[in-house]
């Protein structure tokens, strides 16, 4: 039986919603487990399904190879980085040598014009040399990037749950191959599961965002669901056409989300589901009391 409902408290028939959460892959391959029925209750993190990595696994070893090679590459490169500036110190001592018998005599010019060119040679090594460093950084860098792109996709093939929640379908089952984005399972989400009711505009134009409101369920009775004012609608859901009088505007309805607390659809999960019918109540008036008969109660 329905509550006696005192003045600045407005009720409406809905049924319950629930988020939905899609379980796809990122890229398309074959799916290797699914490891998950319907039904079941699964966990923020949870293994949903994984997808096959072989060929994946294989091009990760290349690139870890590439990784390796670049890294030996690089010791080769400051390997002949010393070998250069060791030679660089000895070219120039023997210019600076062959300066000081030019200058004094004892040398032709020409003599000094070839010592130059060969300590100009040895310059032009040593920066050569000293360029290959930051190409081989480099190299390594783009060999790292793609080991880590690689490994990225592998973690992907891994499909876990973002929440915690109840499985409602598995559309897909081992050995069946997936697009990129395909769909393996959808999940409802405890932590947006809510109630849609429709108030008409008198009692829409006073309700606030966070009011506090009451859920009783067709399936159980006896039981008061507590809940809170979460979404109320900017335009009118009905009557969708231009209206004139004041009664025809009073008719007009506003759809009202009456959404459950997280922790408390955690504590009754397993009791928990979307679709079912009853009646939402709220409170329009802060001033307004709750009936006994919309005093919480919830099982024990």
């Amino acid at each position: 039986m329905a509550p006696t409902l005192p003045e600045g408290i407005a009720a409406s028939n809905g049924r319950i919603e629930a988020g939905r959460i899609g379980i796809a892959t990122r890229l398309s391959g074959r799916i290797d487990e699914v490891f998950i029925d319907k039904g079941d209750w699964v966990e923020a993190g949870a293994l949903i399904a994984r997808m096959d990595t072989l060929e994946l696994a294989a091009e990760l070893h290349a690139a870890q190879a590439l990784v390796r090679q670049a890294q030996q590459q690089k010791l080769q490169a400051e390997a002949l980085l010393r070998q250069r500036r060791s030679e660089g110190v000895t070219v120039q001592a023997e210019f600076n040598r062959v300066s000081q018998l030019f200058e004094d005599g004892f040398i032709s010019e020409a003599r000094l014009d070839g010592q130059r060119t060969v300590l100009e040679t040895a310059q032009a090594a040593l920066a050569a040399a000293e360029a290959g460093i930051p190409l081989a950084d480099a190299t390594i860098a783009a060999a790292e990037a793609s080991v880590e792109r690689l490994q990225s996709l592998i973690d992907d093939a891994n499909l876990t749950a973002p929440r915690a929640g109840r499985v409602q379908y598995v559309l897909a089952q081992e050995g069946e191959i997936l697009g990129a984005g395909g769909r393996v399972a959808t999940l409802t989400d405890l932590s947006d599961m809510y109630m849609s009711i429709f108030l008409p505009t008198r009692a829409a134009a006073r309700l606030a965002i966070g009011a506090e409101a009451r859920i009783i369920l067709d399936a159980i009775p006896e039981y008061v669901i507590p809940a809170t004012v979460t979404f109320v609608a900017s335009s009118a859901q009905f009557t969708p056409r231009s209206v004139e009088t004041e009664e025809e505007r009073d008719g007009l309805m506003f759809r009202v989300n009456l959404t459950i607390a997280p922790d408390l659809l955690m504590t009754y999960r397993d009791r928990a589901r979307a679709g079912v019918p009853g009646m939402g109540y709220v409170r329009v008036d802060t001033d307004a009391d709750w009936p006994a008969e919309l005093a919480v109660k919830l099982p024990q």
